[in-house]
């Protein structure tokens, strides 16, 4: 028996997943694939000696996520698979983490494939405190948007019950329809956690409708092509997104917006840039949310991978941060601690990606103080430049990260098993 049988991620279908793709990653093809990925990518990057110290360990969960998605894409034998997870034991094994392409820290993505021609149910249920930010997003083979649907919204039952009916019909009376077409190949599920203490992912589970499947599953083989694909692919396409960071100058972020000038129903804003630091010095970052419910600081290396989020401030989201008296946000970016609030830990590293995310703004979209502004400010200089931040002490600091550690691991049980 699963010992998480009631929790909604570490399910004995997701550890059975992750157990054949440990042993998926073993296969000749897909070592192969490993080794000339790697070599290709390494070639293409051009990275700083900083980023080239952290290829292994980032590259090992690229391809790790690569083998647990490619295994999940029979859409007439679906199964939820989660992906973008840390490492963990499992059964006196280790699973390495499987985060890619500049993943968010407050998200739990899950996929589930899916064919237009065929019939679904996806079960669930709600957490006691429904998500800020959660949705079902149905793609084509390109990750192109079919279907939208709002998990925040959708129609659950008393004790927080739901079905998810899928198909190409119109919805007729099914209050949670999501109608799919021939393009249609898959669910993107994102729960987003604001406040890592207190919400809770979905469950779920999916149920293909109709007869048996007309062909037979995928071979050893023929999955382990289908997953050196799939390697290739996420290596290209993170490489080209940090690329296209870094021809960006450094240390230039910002984001300026007029609810007048741009329409007033945007739903997310997007803001990347990148630091370059001298030793001694911070990246400063001030955010005014619009009104947004939800926003995040995430870092990330060149290779994709957010850095730590559990035993260091990787990341900070509107719930981790502390508001200054204006009601907007101060983040100090450094390698070392400040000694203030809103610090983001950069893991040693005076170079990395940051992505600011703002989502969930209201009926009229953001407000006209949204903006984002960062710069680069000397450590000791800091409390003469940025006046106003709320000291830390050592001890205020060992709390902060020890409840951040406790809050995290209730999405990873298997640390504490």
């Amino acid at each position: 028996m699963n010992p998480h049988d009631d929790h909604p991620v570490a399910t004995a279908s997701q550890h059975e997943q992750e157990i054949a793709a440990l042993e998926l990653i073993e296969h000749p093809t897909v070592t192969a694939a490993y080794r000339s990925v790697a070599e290709t990518w390494l070639g293409r990057a051009k990275a700083s000696d900083q980023m080239r110290s952290c290829f292994d360990a980032a590259f090992a969960e690229v391809m790790f996520s690569a083998a647990v998605w490619s295994s999940n894409q029979d859409e007439l034998r679906p199964k939820v698979s989660c992906i973008t997870r840390l490492g963990h034991p499992l059964d006196g094994r280790r699973i390495p983490g499987s985060r890619w392409g500049i993943d968010n820290p407050d998200s739990v993505y899950r996929v589930i494939p899916i064919s237009g021609d065929e019939r679904y149910e996806i079960h669930g249920s709600v957490g006691e405190h429904r998500m800020t930010e959660n949705y079902f997003t149905l793609w084509d083979a390109n990750m192109g948007t079919v279907a939208v649907l709002d998990g925040r919204t959708m129609e659950v039952d008393s004790d927080g019950g739901f079905t998810v009916t899928v198909d190409s019909d119109p919805a007729g009376d099914r209050p949670n329809h999501v109608q799919s077409t021939p393009e249609a190949r898959e669910f993107y599920i994102r729960d987003v956690l604001l406040d890592w203490g207190r919400d809770d992912p979905n469950h779920l589970s999916v149920r293909r409708l109709g007869g048996a499947p007309t062909r037979p599953a995928r071979t050893v083989d023929e999955q382990a092509d289908a997953t050196a694909d799939m390697m290739a692919y996420f290596a290209n396409f993170t490489g080209k997104l940090s690329h296209g960071v870094y021809k960006m100058a450094p240390n230039q972020f910002d984001l300026a917006w007029s609810a007048d000038t741009v329409g007033a129903m945007r739903n997310q804003v997007y803001v990347m840039g990148r630091f370059d630091l001298a030793p001694g010095e911070a990246f400063v970052v001030d955010v005014h949310d619009g009104g947004a419910e939800y926003f995040t600081v995430p870092l990330s290396n060149v290779w994709g991978t957010t850095l730590d989020v559990v035993d260091r401030t990787g990341s900070l989201n509107k719930a981790q941060s502390v508001a200054g008296e204006d009601g907007g946000y101060t983040y100090v970016i450094s390698p070392t601690d400040p000694g203030v609030a809103n610090w983001i830990d950069s893991d040693g590293m005076t170079e990395g990606i940051l992505t600011l995310r703002m989502a969930e703004f209201g009926p009229e979209g953001p407000t006209e103080d949204l903006g984002a502004r960062g710069r680069v400010v000397r450590l000791d200089d800091l409390e003469r430049d940025v006046p106003g931040l709320r000291r830390v002490s050592p001890s205020e600091r060992q709390t902060e990260l020890a409840d951040r550690r406790a809050a995290y691991l209730r999405r990873l049980p298997e640390w504490t098993a």
